[in-house]
């Protein structure tokens, strides 16, 4: 039996450990939506590839070399001219939707003719020019198989009057120069990564015409400025390329020639956020898109009798709700600032429950995981969990007169009794993250089972996904028999002894992340739990560059035909995925088949195994790579994914297969310099300053 230790101080409560730097980045203005809470893994590098592996493989006979892209802004002739020196261009309306809906329809280049530059390789970074290039300074060149379209709307307000994939003049522009040219130096000058999402929207200006638009606000004065200083940058831009012996392209500098409200009446679908800064749904946002699929992951579902855990009602629910919805008798808040509730409080939420009006639900606010750290635990702290767990199920389970009537005398009888079911929704902002120690506190005593049965049967029985922080398995496991003595379905019994299953050491209170019924997204310790993997309907394993420590018993008895290894393949922004992902989603399919899961893993479960996932997504259920994204990347939980920029290039390129494999036109719902863009916006408030 666990000894609980009785603490003479008060009580210590430690907030849920927060998201770090919660920033608005990138100019990119978000509604006041919660930050999940999530974190960023540390995902090192692999190794430096032997020479003969720094140039990737050529690509798959179907995804064969694309011809040079066209532009219908290149050559300018057919546009009027605004001014000769520099060159400045109009566009109207249709010239520029045109040219957007056929910039969408080319197909990106090869990864291997854009990267290692898409990476960022300045020349002082010795770094990361070491690692990616060596002595091959023909890497370092422009590619010129690109040619893309970069919108700069002038002012930068991008608040409102935003048209898809405008970015903010000084996201191009460094507008520091005292002379005022010049394009945004952005590849880093020192430090390593593969994850340079962020530079992304400057280095496709390089290799971008160039289109500037105003709003009803924008003085005509600061666009011609904007115009005039693009032409300007482009054209001594190539002068400076043609000095160190390229030849590069020649790209132009456009202005929309009609007011942004003409635009966006005619488009509307290639607008993101309107004249009166309302984000539209023709185009994804994927803050907004991650939080629609979060709460369609963790939907509120019933986890004991009358106890539900879900999302915090809101636009984004579905149905999409409000705090104050009767749906539900009475509402449980996880948050960092609540205290334990005493009986005076508890009694005073039963009094209004009895009496309230059925269109006015209660509400109440409990500690939030991870907020009861050791070596704070009191016996306060546990007699208060366990009070609230007897209070939910008494709420959950009384008995109230319904109906009273009067017997020949006129005397009242009140004898006829029905259960009065009253129910409670355990919420939070994702659904699962603060409410997840007390959902199970309360799923083990209303059950009556131990905490390792319980993490088992709220994920395969019940259906909902969650982890726990390991304050919250280590509280959890001290406290089970207590909370079983307790029981209600021990109350004429004594509660069995509690032996935990060998896997329950290797356990941190994370289960796999079930990405589709049949897929699951891990790391290797997950990978190395075989005995966990089975009790969730896992039945093989995918190993992407980690090769799971299993003994030869545990090999026989899973069969080797049920474990596949992808070898060599790093996290190094060298290495490719595409030649693997057709045997990878053959190997998952079949389990599909066979009626059991698949665990894709690599060491983290963000980068290589989170590629493969989002491939199966998009090649399973017909999204693009920006939704198949947000999908994955809402179901892997606390873990933030992290596929690198030569993946989630890849991944795109994936994008115009399936597309091609379904017999429909190729297009991209996003461009890759906004993709990119996003995701780091996305990633930024978890990022260390």
């Amino acid at each position: 039996m666990a000894t609980i230790v009785v603490q003479q101080q008060s009580p210590v409560r430690q907030p849920t450990p927060p998201p770090l730097a919660p920033t608005i980045p990138l100019h990119q203005p978000r509604p006041s939506t919660p930050v999940p809470n999530k974190h960023l893994p540390y995902c090192p590098p692999g190794p430096v590839p032997a020479q003969s592996q720094i140039t990737p493989p050529n690509s798959p006979p179907l995804r064969q070399v694309a011809s040079k892209p066209t532009s219908l802004l290149h050559p300018p002739h057919d546009y009027p001219k605004l001014c000769n020196s520099p060159p400045i261009y109009g566009i109207n309306a249709q010239s520029l939707a045109e040219a957007l809906e056929h910039y969408a329809s080319q197909p990106l280049p090869n990864p291997s003719a854009v990267f290692p530059w898409l990476h960022g390789l300045h020349p002082e970074n010795h770094i990361q020019l070491a690692f990616f290039v060596a002595r091959k300074k023909s890497l370092r060149r422009i590619p010129k198989c690109f040619r893309g379209i970069t919108i700069i709307k002038a002012g930068g307000d991008l608040t409102r009057s935003r048209i898809k994939g405008a970015v903010a003049p000084d996201e191009i522009l460094n507008l520091s120069d005292s002379n005022g040219h010049g394009f945004l130096e952005c590849d880093p000058r020192e430090g390593f990564s593969v994850r340079n999402f962020h530079i992304q929207a400057a280095k496709m200006a390089l290799v971008s015409d160039i289109v500037i638009y105003g709003d009803e606000d924008t003085d005509h004065r600061i666009i011609k400025s904007i115009a005039e200083r693009t032409a300007s940058v482009q054209r001594r831009w190539r002068k400076e390329l043609e000095n160190m012996g390229q030849c590069p392209e020649t790209y132009h500098t456009f202005v929309l020639t009609v007011p942004f409200e003409d635009f966006e009446r005619r488009y509307p679908e290639l607008v993101a956020i309107d004249s009166q800064g309302k984000f539209t749904d023709h185009t994804l946002d994927f803050v907004q898109q991650e939080r629609r699929e979060m709460c369609a992951m963790s939907k509120a579902s019933e986890i004991s009798q009358g106890v539900f855990q879900g999302p915090t009602p809101g636009a984004s629910t579905d149905p999409p709700s409000t705090i104050d919805d009767p749906t539900y008798d009475l509402y449980v808040e996880a948050s960092d600032h609540a205290s334990l509730p005493d009986d005076k409080l508890l009694d005073a939420k039963s009094s209004e429950l009895h009496d309230r009006d059925d269109d006015e639900p209660v509400h109440l606010v409990f500690p939030s995981s991870g907020s009861v750290l050791p070596p704070s635990w009191s016996y306060a702290e546990v007699a208060g969990i366990l009070r609230m767990c007897r209070w939910l199920y008494k709420l959950t389970h009384a008995t109230e007169p319904v109906q009273s009537t009067k017997d020949k005398d006129g005397d009242i009888r009140m004898s006829e009794l029905t259960p009065r079911s009253r129910r409670v929704l355990l919420h939070c902002a994702d659904g699962y993250t603060e409410t997840s120690m007390l959902a199970v506190a309360y799923f083990m005593y209303a059950e009556g089972v131990s905490v390792h049965e319980a993490w088992i049967r709220l994920h395969s029985e019940k259906k909902r996904n969650f982890f726990a922080y390991p304050s919250d398995v280590a509280l959890l496991t001290a406290i089970q028999d207590r909370l079983l003595r307790e029981s209600p379905k021990f109350i004429d019994a004594k509660p069995p002894s509690i032996v935990a299953p060998s896997w329950v050491s290797k356990f941190d209170g994370s289960l796999p992340s079930r990405i589709l019924p049949y897929m699951y997204l891990g790391n290797l310790n997950h990978a190395n739990n075989p005995e966990m993997l089975r009790l969730l309907g896992i039945r093989r394993i995918l190993s992407v560059g980690e090769p799971v420590s299993w003994s030869e018993m545990e090999m026989q008895s899973w069969g080797r035909e049920n474990l596949l290894m992808v070898d060599r393949v790093q996290d190094n922004g060298i290495d490719e995925l595409t030649l693997e992902m057709e045997r990878c989603l053959e190997f998952i399919g079949r389990g599909r088949s066979d009626g059991t899961a698949t665990l894709v893993h690599c060491r983290v479960g963000v980068s290589r195994s989170a590629t493969i996932c989002i491939a199966e997504v998009m090649a399973r259920l017909g999204l693009s790579f920006p939704r198949a994204y947000c999908f994955v990347r809402a179901r892997r939980l606390n873990v933030i994914i992290q596929p690198h920029l030569k993946f989630v290039y890849e991944l795109m390129k994936w994008d115009e297969y399936q597309q091609e494999k379904r017999g429909v036109p190729a297009r991209r719902e996003l461009e890759w310099a906004t993709v990119a863009r996003e995701i780091a916006a996305m990633n930024k408030p978890y990022a260390r300053n």
